[in-house]
């Protein structure tokens, strides 16, 4: 970490220092330009594209198949999101259809990779201020889910799990049975990372207050997820614009009412409740039949261009996706949420101290690969 002093204003220094992109606590090979007042924060520049790799511009040589799993690697920790949304668009292209079963399905996994992507965070998060129980016990937890995906499709991380049209694979013996089992036992562990953290007062003093965003300053940044509704915005697309199998079922939006990081906390342990209730009622109500629409074997999409966007676990994931007729892409666009979420960054560290970054950052929730494509 270098330093260069700036300015003298009223005998205090000016620092410009950078944190990262090596810092552990960046989540990934992010640089923050920190300008600073002693250890008061003046503002933040996020530098990216440590992790560009070219995603938008690889779909244009790639047939609209050959392109699905390379949006697995984008939000690598929310992979089965990343290709739902991907392949409900292209399925607007071809004015095609998931059979209910698929759909289903769709949503059961999605679900479970939410709580997933939720328990990475909260692990990482914690650690970052200084917790560490917390991380064995979210990281027991994931790898139950972990499982489920492994049996299901034979990848845990990047997990390729549908295909345009539906499914590839059908549900393995005991998928059913392994989900209610899951959804028994995790809402108690739920319960136990409350009782390491909400009450504690040491997690309290280093989150209430901490990075305040308005709702109004989140809409006017374009922020989703979470971030938004710990602003007190309800908003969802699982309940605006229904996908998937989600008009289906019963949940709640949780909201918060500060918009500081413990909102931001309590929001997300409550969305992880929420999804064990909409597994839940999905798994209990699936559906027999196939597992796949009529979908040509050569996809060539007429003409056109369609904008489908998700409810990922950090919030909304966009596709544009344009045709010209053949078998590949003319244009793939991509609406990330980390890289929206991640220009908040510098409205929510001001006037806070260096150490409250590393709160931020991870509250945040980004993920590099997501941020740069």
């Amino acid at each position: 970490m270098s330093s260069v002093p700036t300015a003298t204003f009223l005998d205090s220094n000016e620092v410009i220092i950078n944190m990262g992109p090596q810092h552990p606590s960046t989540h990934g090979v992010l640089r923050v330009i920190l300008k600073l007042d002693g250890e008061k924060i003046l503002g933040a520049d996020c530098v990216i594209g440590y992790l560009h790799r070219g995603v938008e511009k690889i779909a244009e040589h790639r047939t609209w198949v050959q392109f699905n799993p390379y949006v697995d690697r984008m939000d690598y920790v929310a992979a089965v999101s990343n290709g739902l949304g991907y392949c409900e668009a292209v399925e607007k292209l071809l004015n095609v259809e998931a059979p209910p079963r698929a759909r289903y399905v769709r949503t059961i996994l999605t679900e479970l990779n939410r709580i997933s992507s939720h328990l990475l965070w909260l692990g990482t998060h914690a650690l970052d201020i200084g917790a560490i129980t917390p991380l064995f016990y979210c990281f027991r937890e994931r790898e139950e889910i972990l499982k489920i995906f492994e049996s299901y499709c034979g990848a845990r991380l990047t997990t390729h799990a549908f295909r345009i049209g539906g499914l590839q694979y059908e549900t393995y013996e005991g998928f059913e049975d392994q989900v209610r089992k899951f959804c028994d036992v995790f809402p108690s562990k739920v319960a136990e990372y409350e009782a390491l953290l909400t009450g504690n007062r040491i997690w309290l003093e280093r989150t209430k207050g901490i990075g305040i965003l308005t709702a109004e300053a989140a809409i006017d940044l374009g922020v989703t997820g979470p971030l938004l509704r710990a602003s007190g915005v309800k908003w969802d697309l699982r309940k605006a614009k229904p996908y998937a199998a989600y008009s289906d079922f019963e949940f709640d939006i949780p909201t918060g009412e500060n918009g500081d990081t413990f909102d931001r906390y309590m929001v997300r342990m409550e969305e992880m409740r929420q999804a064990i209730r909409i597994t839940r009622q999905a798994v209990d109500r699936l559906p027999d039949g196939p597992i796949m629409a009529k979908v040509p074997k050569i996809m060539k999409p007429p003409p056109g261009e369609v904008y489908h966007s998700i409810e990922a676990p950090k919030g909304e994931l966009g596709y544009l996706v344009v045709s010209d007729g053949s078998t590949q892409p003319y244009r793939v666009r991509v609406r990330p949420p980390s890289f929206i979420n991640l220009q908040a960054l510098d409205r929510m560290v001001r006037g806070h101290l260096i150490a409250d970054v590393v709160a931020i950052i991870g509250t945040i929730d980004i993920v590099l690969g997501e941020v740069d494509r």
